[in-house]
């Protein structure tokens, strides 16, 4: 119903709700919230928590978009609720549906047990490997990485791991063991970073029967992904180096021995070379 000065109107937003203490399946919920303009999702729900029912649980925190904390599954794609305004989500009958991010266990109303996905995230090993001290090739002062170089990051590092590509993966509802869209991207953020000494260890875990090879390339990953990224290209990037890791080994070699040098004269680096 609109109200007088026609900036508020109420839509029913439907909470998917299970407590495992008590509940033999999940359950839809409808809450009346009073919308305006600039309310967002996670508005919604923390309306929904503070003066109706303090009992629905979910994640939340910077509400920027910047942690990832919030991701969940609305009218069945996966977004950030706190960067979703709650009009662009509703239906004919003026209703928005909010579920926890599937494929994952739940653990209770909204949240779900993401054990599987950092643990993925560790396997691949997402933090940077430099040179070794013994190696020669550790700078005094700064490694130089030229601009090319940053480039075929491909913003990897944007990544905010809210797991949203990861639930939105179909080979990842059959196949927990599979390494996941998000830490193949992060992988690739290291695999393609000239300073980091283990290309070649990297690649070669991926090779694996649930690494690169796995991706059925279905671009799920790119249509969740709240950052815009694109993790299949990453992937598609990394199976061809894992076919010719050694040569890409001894590339990251040779470009190491010149980190501490100025970088203008310095080529492209990366797997075009090869």
């Amino acid at each position: 119903m609109t109200t007088a000065n026609g900036t508020s109107k109420t839509v029913t937003v439907r909470v998917q709700r299970f407590n495992p203490d008590v509940d033999k399946k999940p359950y839809l919920a409808d809450f009346p919230v009073q919308m305006t303009p600039d309310t967002t999702i996670l508005d919604a729900l923390e309306s929904i928590k503070a003066e109706q029912d303090g009992s629905v649980t979910y994640r939340r925190s910077c509400r920027h978009a910047i942690c990832g904390s919030c991701a969940m599954n609305i009218n069945g794609h996966n977004v950030l609720v706190c960067h979703e305004p709650l009009r662009n989500h509703l239906d004919r009958k003026g209703q928005v549906t909010i579920r926890p991010l599937p494929y994952l266990p739940i653990i209770k109303d909204l949240v779900v047990d993401r054990t599987s996905f950092w643990q993925q995230y560790l396997r691949v090993k997402p933090w940077l490997i430099p040179p070794s001290d013994s190696s020669g090739n550790v700078p005094e002062t700064e490694f130089r990485v030229s601009p090319e170089e940053v480039a075929a990051l491909n913003d990897a590092e944007k990544c905010i791991m809210c797991g949203a590509c990861y639930s939105a993966c179909t080979v990842v509802a059959f196949n927990k063991k599979y390494i996941g869209p998000h830490a193949l991207l992060k992988s690739f953020l290291r695999v393609m970073d000239p300073r980091d000494s283990t290309p070649a260890e990297r690649l070669a875990d991926l090779d694996q029967g649930d690494g690169v090879f796995r991706c059925h390339t279905i671009f799920n990953c790119i249509d969740a992904c709240p950052k815009g990224l694109d993790p299949t290209k990453a992937i598609e990037t990394l199976r061809g180096l894992v076919q010719k890791r050694a040569k890409f080994e001894e590339t990251r070699q040779q470009r190491q021995q010149k980190l501490a040098q100025p970088i203008l004269n310095d080529p492209p680096g990366g797997f075009a070379n090869l």
